[in-house]
């Protein structure tokens, strides 16, 4: 793929595990243009194609001349089983679907990673004291259906995604109410990895053990629920969404490390925006910080919570021009 000439055409697409989210995209200037962001739900449609040629039908457009689409899960010789989701996707039945002359895979987060240095301070929620500067590595994560992880390093003017299956690393308690989440969870599932707990699905299973550990008793409720209630200040909720904040912040912590972020972290994913006023009051930055002798290394990194609903998709289009196609060949 050369990428998009001035003024051509392509189509963008960004699948989770809930929803399958499709625009155009236009190359009218240096930057993309998204025409026509429509999200979808994923429970809708037996198979990726068959929500691809909806939305070509619903936007009146026949075979835009390329397409690359941002999916949830690793992708091996140009197709992807979803993680989340029981769709198994290739990149020759999406070039048939929508009649493209190329079709191309990448994965979400490193998608979430392409946009990251062209978000503005507006598409953006500071946690913290520090704002971005725009320079140093990056590292991209966050929780949704499931919990993605990218890197972005940036060396002499380029940009280099990292694609990572970093929500898959193990959990690493902190404390002995986390060493007993630890312990329910390794009984339900063995492994515990970060995903089982930073997730829709963990949030709720996060929820009842808490309680279990803690002593309290409460009722099984879903993720958006349960961030509702918190953000309305039930008690219960709240002790579970600051727990999850928490154990987020340890994360990115330990990822900034991992990564050598030192220009900054931005949490993606579907549920950081949701309960961002929490992340902004609850203990996500200090537990973020507290890193034994590395904590004047972790106070300097910047955190930010993305507010933009199109990140990926963005993200896609960067991967359709010549340079974004270049960092991920």
């Amino acid at each position: 793929m050369n990428g998009l000439k001035d003024g051509g055409l392509g189509l963008v697409g960004d699948i989770g595990g809930t929803n399958a989210r499709f625009a155009l995209v236009e190359f009218d200037g240096p930057d993309p243009r998204l025409i026509e962001p429509t999200a979808y739900k994923g429970e809708d449609y037996a198979t990726a194609e068959e929500a691809i040629e909806d939305y070509l039908h619903k936007v009146g457009v026949k075979h835009p001349d390329q397409a690359v689409v941002a999916v949830a899960g690793p992708i091996e010789h140009g197709t992807v089983h979803m993680t989340n989701l029981d769709w198994r996707i290739s990149e020759d039945s999406l070039r048939r679907a929508g009649g493209f002359r190329k079709a191309t895979l990448i994965n979400d987060f490193t998608a979430q990673a392409l946009a990251a240095p062209r978000l503005s301070p507006k598409d953006l929620r500071q946690i913290g004291h520090l704002p971005t500067s725009g320079e140093g590595d990056l590292a991209i994560l966050g929780p949704g259906t499931g919990f993605g992880v990218a890197g972005m390093a940036r060396r002499h003017g380029v940009d280099t995604p990292l694609t990572t299956e970093g929500g898959h690393i193990a959990f690493a308690p902190t404390d002995e109410i986390e060493i007993e989440i630890l312990r329910a969870l390794t009984k339900q599932f063995g492994r515990v990895s970060i995903e089982r707990i930073l997730s829709g699905p963990g949030m709720e299973d996060l929820h009842t053990i808490l309680a279990a550990a803690e002593g309290r008793k409460v009722t099984a409720l879903p993720a958006k629920q349960i961030s509702e209630r918190a953000l309305e200040g039930c008690a219960d909720s709240l002790a579970t969404v600051n727990r999850f904040c928490a154990i987020l912040g340890s994360t990115a912590g330990d990822l900034a490390l991992a990564l050598g972020a030192r220009g900054g972290v931005f949490i993606a994913g579907g549920i950081g925006a949701k309960i961002v006023e929490l992340l902004e009051t609850g203990p996500f930055r200090a537990r973020f910080e507290a890193k034994g002798r590395f904590v004047d290394y972790m106070k300097a990194i910047p955190t930010h919570v993305v507010m933009h609903p199109y990140t990926a998709l963005i993200g896609a289009a960067v991967a359709l021009t010549p340079e974004g196609h270049a960092s991920i060949s």
